[in-house]
């Protein structure tokens, strides 16, 4: 962490300028955010930004191997298998735990993959928030802050992002697809994507479908749908045994960002799959024999299709694992602890840990992404889910900035 400007901002910290913050950010949405908002950005260096942007990188392309893909093809359920799968998702997610490496230096620890949506357009907001937030503070260079990769400022990103999102659509015929969108904890990036491209959020069961066509309602209107900036989750689709007006299994006149088997591609499922050193050893429960002597101590057993950490043990058990089923195994697996610094230091003089996803945007027919964006979550509990920080502050939703002001931005 960067240690000038974190004693810079510690030094500056008050519950008012938290509270004008929050009441700026949550003003420019006209929503309040369905999640804990940390009391601080995260301020990176440029070795660490190295660092974590080469891990990520890496971690994409081992991802993207045609023989990788081929063999997480094999976790797409029959049931959810849609056609016109693409050859890459248009949007990545690669979490990195900041960790302390062996020679005292810190570094990135790969959590989870998804290829699937995240909240791209809230980050957006909130780094202006923050910049704002940040004005005037001594010890800290003059804004704007920014949160971009790749050379990108914001208009760049947001000419990036709209590709993605809209492509060549009239926003008007794209969707924001999730189920009971005003719901979700999203909700503010939901009307975050509103705010920068002018696409609605509905709920699937909402549509209509003629032929291959979907539609929707509007003002009493009757608009048809070519576009859908996918944000289902499917265990609550499943869980909640949602009807539809169509099957995943159906051509449809629609295009996908992104397309609906990404969800299951890329998750943890590609974790066994993986092999460099920022990525923990990882196996599939189908796949061992014996389960190792230092299980509890050393090893995390997770699901592989979960989302904000649901269903993680971090102290498993022989008995644990025993009671998964024999057919559920393949969708398990057991991943080698990762030990978070607490490298961020709050106002209280407390270590905080840190964890950034790393945000990759692939336009349609561009054959690599583009390493675009960051969020980060911070954490003082065992695991950095909400249940396990409640009656701590300084954790939860930030950001990482950097001052555009600087001689070198990151990469």
């Amino acid at each position: 962490m960067h240690s000038s400007y974190r004693a810079a901002f510690n030094a500056a910290f008050t519950d008012e300028l938290f509270s004008k913050y929050v009441a700026d950010l949550q003003g420019r949405l006209s929503a309040e955010s369905g999640f804990r908002l940390a009391e601080t950005p995260v301020f990176l260096t440029e070795e660490l930004t190295s660092r974590i942007t080469t891990a990520a990188r890496e971690i994409y392309d081992q991802l993207a191997r045609p023989e990788a893909i081929a063999r997480m093809k094999s976790a797409i359920p029959e049931r959810w298998n849609s056609p016109g799968m693409d050859a890459l998702p248009q949007l990545t997610q690669v979490d990195l735990a900041i960790v302390r490496e062996k020679d005292g230096s810190l570094g990135p620890r790969l959590i989870e993959l998804q290829g699937f949506p995240s909240l791209s357009c809230f980050e957006v907001v909130q780094a202006r928030a923050w910049s704002d937030a940040l004005a005037g503070i001594p010890g800290l260079p003059e804004g704007p802050w920014s949160p971009y990769f790749s050379g990108l400022d914001e208009q760049g990103f947001l000419a990036l992002l709209r590709k993605v999102i809209v492509a060549d659509e009239d926003p008007e015929e794209v969707i924001l697809m999730d189920l009971w969108p005003e719901k979700q904890k999203t909700w503010v990036d939901f009307s975050a994507t509103k705010l920068l491209f002018g696409v609605d959020s509905v709920c699937p069961t909402t549509l209509e479908k003629e032929g291959r066509a979907l539609y929707r309602r509007k003002d009493g209107r009757r608009i048809r749908v070519k576009r859908i900036y996918n944000r289902v989750v499917f265990d609550e689709l499943i869980q909640r045994d949602v009807t539809l007006p169509f099957d995943y299994r159906e051509e449809l006149d629609v295009t996908w960002a992104p397309h609906p088997n990404w969800y299951w591609t890329w998750s943890k499922y590609s974790l066994p799959l993986l092999d460099h050193p920022a990525v923990p050893k990882a196996r599939y429960l189908s796949e061992i024999d014996e389960l190792p002597a230092d299980l509890t101590k050393r090893y995390v057993l997770k699901p592989l299709f979960s989302f904000a950490g649901g269903g993680v043990n971090v102290d498993p058990t022989p008995e644990d694992v025993a009671r998964v089923p024999e057919n559920e195994r393949s969708v398990w697996c057991l991943q080698e602890k990762i030990d978070y610094e607490p490298c961020l230091t709050a106002a209280d003089g407390g270590g905080v840990k840190v964890e950034i996803r790393m945000m990759f945007f692939r336009p349609d027919g561009e054959p690599r992404p583009t390493l675009g964006l960051n969020l980060c979550r911070l954490s003082r509990g065992k695991m950095l889910g909400v249940d396990f920080n409640k009656d701590f502050t300084w954790v939860g939703s930030s950001v990482a900035i950097h001052p555009l002001s600087a001689e070198t931005q990151p990469g």
